[in-house]
């Protein structure tokens, strides 16, 4: 029963879920729906949530089962899994020391205990766990750190450097080791020993946010203002206007001197769960990210960067109703509280709940006008719903706060000229298609919808033409571009080019009702009628716009009507007044 805790580890039955009341409790409430099964409906509802990522539910159902046979390792090992994925440390840690009992080689049970111990102050028990949990190059990395920082829990911070610096391992080990071997040594007021490794993990990665800030605040106190404001500054010509950045900045700017960036071992040890669970997240180890996120927030529950992670990373899984829980613990007075509402909000519209989401957006807005994100997320709202009147608006305001557009700002003017077109305000929708161009010539996305344009109009033939085929050579593999380009072919009449390039667009994406409807229609046109009624019929299982649907219904009943398309008649007219 012994755990893996390697950079790709697969946690057992690790499913994701949090809640408030989830955190808080110490066993989840029965859902009401599961509360008649039986114990063996139970065990299957359970590892039906888990593999749904629904760790709630899955643990309280694990919790019944075990209950029945509490000495089951496999069962009891489940349910310790569920419990720490969803955020309940509590109880997980309680369920960790039945599962060390069974086996006392577990590492993630250690980890878990040892946490709690340094939570709690025990730091030499703490050590001990820590000693036991690892076994690869993440987990030897955080062992070490939370080692040192129980060690300085103990009063020995030098004895605590010693050991983070005493581990070996790949490079990228270092900013970690210089950054809180600074942090320890800045909280044990040895400011030179400190300054150095500040320094140096701010030299390995001048990009990293927490570097940064703890190599700003430092200066801010030992330093002298224009030092540590050049550190925020350099920091805001590559990432700008980061809300943690721009506070610390105006701090600094107006004489504050800024305490350190941790103020305990707890603190210190849930900064380091947290940068390790943000960077492994990233690079594919969500199950390990995880628990890493849940103990730096059972150890900081106001860690506000752990919590946009953890939120960020069950967007990653496709989970937005987890992650609105989790922005919804960012604190108002937190700088970070407008991302929170940010991203809550767009998770709130891909669960069809658009009104709140606008809601939410409309407030932040009214709170800052000229705040660009806030109405970018309004307009993509706006745009996804198809209300493309209102968001050719939004986009214009978000525009408007941009004096000097750049490369970064192309999908600005991409969304409005959506919105434009789709609002039969063509003039303008070209205006900015063009100026997407000029701001990122050849992007793929702006190519392929001005050059689809002008086709279906039967105007600039051949340049439009061109770019759709420049679309296609830098995004081959994307089943929308190449409908595209199929479906150019069709409306020029190129019916056999069609069928070719329409069949490979549903390769790509094989259930999406249009890229169907266009293969069906260009099989009717060379005379693949029977083919053409299973794309159709296709089409319509896939859950089509209603307009569209009823358009397929007259399709399968009637087939085509005669091509009359002006792009068609333009291209023929074009071939006959060139003497082909």
């Amino acid at each position: 029963m012994t755990h893996s805790l390697s950079w790709q580890a697969a946690v057992v039955g690790a499913a994701l879920a949090l809640s408030v009341s989830a955190a808080l409790a110490v066993q989840p409430p029965m859902p009401q729906e599961f509360s008649h099964f039986t114990i063996a409906g139970s065990y299957l509802a359970a590892r039906q949530a888990g593999a749904e990522r629904d760790d709630a539910t899955a643990a309280a159902l694990y919790l019944k089962v075990l209950k029945t046979d509490p000495h089951n390792a496999d069962l009891l090992d489940r349910t310790f899994l569920s419990f720490l994925t969803a955020g309940n440390i509590d109880e997980a840690g309680k369920l960790a020391e039945k599962v060390l009992q069974a086996d006392h080689t577990d590492r993630i049970a250690r980890l878990v205990v040892g946490v709690k111990a340094l939570k709690e102050k025990n730091y030499s028990t703490a050590r001990q766990d820590f000693a036991q949990s690892v076994r690869g190059p993440v987990t030897d990395l955080a062992a070490a750190l939370l080692t040192g920082w129980s060690l300085y829990g103990s009063g020995d911070p030098h004895a605590a450097v010693d050991t983070m610096d005493k581990l070996a391992g790949p490079d990228w080990y270092g900013i970690f080791k210089d950054l809180h071997a600074g942090l320890i040594l800045d909280l044990a007021n040895d400011r030179k020993a400190a300054g150095k490794r500040y320094q140096s993990a701010y030299k390995a990665d001048p990009g990293a946010v927490r570097t940064v800030e703890a190599y700003g605040r430092y200066l801010s106190r030992y330093g002298n203002k224009s030092d540590a404001l050049k550190v925020y500054q350099d920091f805001n010509k590559q990432l700008p206007d980061h809300p943690l950045i721009m506070q610390e900045m105006k701090a600094v700017q107006n004489g504050e001197k800024l305490p350190p960036l941790v103020d305990s071992p707890q603190a210190g040890a849930a900064e380091a769960l947290y940068s390790l669970g943000a960077s492994i997240g990233r690079r594919g180890g969500e199950d390990l990210a995880l628990i890493y996120l849940q103990l730096a927030l059972y150890l900081e529950p106001s860690h506000d960067m752990a919590l946009l992670s953890l939120a960020d990373l069950y967007e990653s899984l496709k989970k937005p109703d987890l992650a609105i829980g989790i922005y919804d613990r960012v604190s108002a007075n937190s700088p970070l509280y407008r991302n929170a509402e940010i991203q809550m909000a767009e998770d709130l519209d891909q669960l069809d709940r658009a009104d709140e989401a606008t809601k939410r957006l409309d407030q932040v807005i009214a709170d800052h006008p000229k705040d660009t994100d806030a109405l970018l997320a309004l307009g993509n709202i706006q745009r996804g719903r198809k209300l493309f009147k209102e968001c050719g608006d939004t986009y214009s305001k978000a525009i408007d706060t941009v004096p000097n557009p750049d490369k970064s700002n192309w999908v600005m003017f991409y969304f409005r000229g959506i919105c434009y077109e789709r609002s039969d305000q063509w003039p303008k929708a070209e205006a900015d298609m063009k100026k997407a161009l000029d701001l990122f010539p050849d992007q793929p996305l702006v190519l392929n919808y001005l050059g689809y344009s002008w086709v279906d109009k039967g105007v600039h033939l051949d340049e439009g033409m061109d770019m759709i085929r420049k679309a296609v050579e830098q995004r081959p593999d994307d089943g929308y571009i190449v409908d595209s380009l199929g479906w150019a072919y069709f409306r020029l009449g190129n019916y056999d080019e069609a069928v070719k390039n329409l069949e490979r667009a549903v390769e790509l994406k094989p259930d999406d009702p249009t890229i169907n409807d266009h293969l069906g229609d260009a099989y009717w046109r060379v005379g693949r009628t029977l083919e053409a009624h299973f794309q159709w019929s296709q089409a319509k299982d896939f859950k089509p716009d209603p307009d569209e649907l009823t358009k397929l219904d007259e399709k399968l009943k009637n087939g085509l009507p005669n091509d009359t398309s002006s792009a068609a008649e333009a291209a023929k007219t074009k071939k006959a007044g060139s003497g082909g």
